[in-house]
Order: structure tokens, then C-alpha cells, then sequence
């Protein structure tokens, strides 16, 4: 149960709030408590709706005191005290501590792993889900660089995504996938096995990561990709190396110059901004009871099966048998709401 002190604090806080947007504050401070009460503001309608519950709940008591009445108190406590456990679990889901990169868009990669062509094809398949998901999302997808697989796919693939909550939805995806069927050019019929890694990392902003223009070496070379004549005579692809860590980043996609220097600037922020919180969130780790995934490319999160046409995700134990719904992006969903599930269960434990 949750104190009752603690709500009306947040009740408390609201009304605060309220009266400071009233006074006009500054731009600055307008956003930040704008954020803070779009947040705010469904927690305490639960709470206002979670005490009208509770004490409804306690008439209902004192209604079947009475002899005559307490047959009819009885048949209606069963739905109050599942609406009353229902808005206390809302509110504390509400409560759970924010990944402040939920919000934000993300940076999508997808690297082809062990098995050669197959392999090129399988990620392919995986950017494509994630290409359809986002569309359904009303999500925007730019690729930022592409190196195409030889018989198709992609040996790799980076792209933005760019929408409201899209590092929240897609930061499960992180690890390695697996893939079970068999190739169009295996003429035995035997099942291969090949894998694909996907990373997301949290868009990063000038204020998360500051780059420090001595510490970056800055290339430029002809792009190898598609695009014509004047991709192979013009030095418009940029790689970036940030010195201090020996991270190297480059992007080709676009003609100009400048577009590609910007998105290598993004890429190269994401990616100093996710190893810090890689090295915090290994700080936090040995403490924590449960957790769904460390988001490390190394780990092997789900399997598709194409003869059973089953996708199984391993850290969860979740097997669905639609496989074409998910790889089209329809029920990709299924997987992600129960991973979101899964792991506000284990911050709930914590908070326990």
C-alpha cells in the first residue's frame, strides 16, 4: 500500500505547480513545469478516483452492519476492492522511476552476425520490422548508412527514428537475434541457423555529451554506396573519431557533406551517451532483484523459427506462434508490452 503521505505530496505538488504556471514564469521554467504537470496530472486523478473508491469501500462496511442491507453490501464489495487494488497499481506504476530517455527518439542499428548471406537477409528482415512497426507508429525512419548484403539484406544498417516514446518501445530490442529456416539456395531442405544484432540507443543532446572539437578527428572520403555519379566523385562521406575513447563513426547516405557531418555528430553523441549509461546502469545491477535485459549486444534475446513459425523471446519465456505477424510489425507489440510488463514487475519488486 502506499503511504498516504507520499500522495499528498504529489496531490500538494500539483497544486503548486498550478499556481506557478498561473504567475507566468518564464519560457524556461514554463517547459519544465509543463512537463512536470502533464506527468502529474493523470497520477492524481488516480489518486482522487483511488480515495473516492476507498471510501466508498468504508460505507460499504458500515452498511452491512445492517442486518437487512448487508447481503446487497456484500454483492457489490467483490468490484470496489478490485477497482480500489486497481488504481493503487496503477498509481504505482505511476510512481516508478522514469528512464528519462523514454521520451526521447532513438538511433537503430542492425548488424548482420554469423551465417554469411542468411545472415545479410535475416537483418534485413529485422530493419524492415522495425521499419513497418514505425510506420504504424507515425514514427519517421531516416537511414543514416547502409552497407547492402551481397545476395540481399544488409551486413549493417543505421537509421534515426524519430517520434515521441521510441526509445521506450524499442529499448528491449537490443541483443542478439536468432534466426531458424531454411535458404533459398539450400536444395536439401535443411533448417540454418544465423543471427542478426540489434542495438538502440537513446537520441543524445548537446547537453548530455559535450564534444570537445579538439578531441575529434574528422575524415572525408567518397561514398561506396548507391547514389550515381556524383556520389563517386564527390568527398561527402564523413568519419568521425572521438580520440579520448577511440570511438569511430561514419555516415554516407546523404550527398551533402553537411547532412552526413550532422548525423555522424548524432551517431557519435548516442553512442558516448549510451556507454554512460551502460557504466551506470552496471553500477546499479548488483543491486537490483530482476531485471529483463542488460541491453547488451551480446546477449541472445529471441529466436524466429520459420518451420514453426514461432518467435520466442528468451529472457521473458514468451513464445508466440506469428511469426509473420511479428516480422511485419502487426504484433510486434505482443513482444514489447510484455517485456514493458516484465519489467515494471521487477522495478515493483524493488520497490517492495
Amino acid at each position: 500500500m502506499i503511504a498516504a503521505e507520499k500522495l499528498d505530496a504529489l496531490v500538494g505538488r500539483l497544486a503548486v505547480i498550478e499556481d506557478q504556471l498561473a504567475s507566468g514564469p518564464d519560457a524556461d521554467t514554463l517547459v519544465k513545469l509543463s512537463r512536470e504537470h502533464a506527468e502529474l496530472t493523470p497520477v492524481v486523478g488516480a489518486i482522487t478516483a483511488l480515495r473516492r473508491a476507498e471510501r466508498e469501500l468504508a460505507d460499504l462496511d458500515a452498511l452491512a452492519a445492517d442486518p437487512e442491507m448487508a447481503a446487497l453490501a456484500e454483492a457489490e464489495r467483490p468490484q470496489l476492492e478490485a477497482g480500489v487494488a486497481r488504481l493503487a497499481h496503477e498509481i504505482r506504476l505511476a510512481l516508478i522511476p522514469k528512464d528519462e530517455a523514454d521520451a526521447r527518439s532513438a538511433i537503430l542499428e542492425v548488424r548482420a552476425g554469423t551465417g554469411g548471406d542468411e545472415a545479410a537477409l535475416f537483418a534485413g528482415d529485422l530493419f524492415r520490422m522495425y521499419q513497418r512497426y514505425a510506420e504504424a507508429r507515425g514514427w519517421r525512419v531516416d537511414v543514416m548508412s547502409a552497407s547492402p548484403g551481397e545476395a540481399g539484406g544488409f551486413k549493417e544498417i543505421i537509421a534515426e527514428v524519430n517520434g515521441a516514446g521510441v526509445f521506450a518501445r524499442l529499448k528491449f530490442e537490443s541483443g542478439v537475434h536468432r534466426v531458424q529456416r531454411v535458404p533459398a539456395t539450400e536444395s536439401g531442405g535443411r533448417i540454418h541457423t544465423s543471427a542478426a544484432t540489434v542495438a538502440v540507443l537513446p537520441e543524445a543532446e548537446e547537453v548530455d555529451v559535450a564534444l570537445d572539437p579538439a578531441d575529434l578527428r574528422i575524415d572525408l572520403y567518397r561514398s561506396s554506396g548507391a547514389g550515381g555519379q556524383h556520389v563517386n566523385t564527390t568527398d561527402s562521406a564523413v568519419r568521425i573519431t572521438h580520440l579520448p575513447t577511440g570511438t569511430v563513426v561514419a555516415v554516407q547516405d546523404e550527398r551533402s557533406q553537411h547532412k552526413n557531418r550532422a548525423r555522424a555528430m548524432a551517431l557519435l553523441r548516442a553512442r558516448l551517451y549510451e556507454a554512460v549509461r551502460a557504466r551506470a546502469d552496471a553500477a546499479r545491477s548488483a543491486a537490483r532483484r530482476g531485471q529483463v535485459g542488460s541491453g547488451d549486444r551480446s546477449e541472445r534475446i529471441r529466436t524466429y523459427n520459420f518451420p514453426q513459425g514461432r518467435v520466442t523471446d528468451h529472457r521473458i519465456n514468451l513464445t508466440l506462434y506469428k511469426l509473420p505477424e511479428i516480422l511485419s510489425g502487426e504484433a510486434l507489440d505482443e513482444v514489447v508490452d510484455a517485456l514493458t510488463a516484465e519489467h515494471q514487475a521487477a522495478l515493483l519488486a524493488e520497490d517492495a
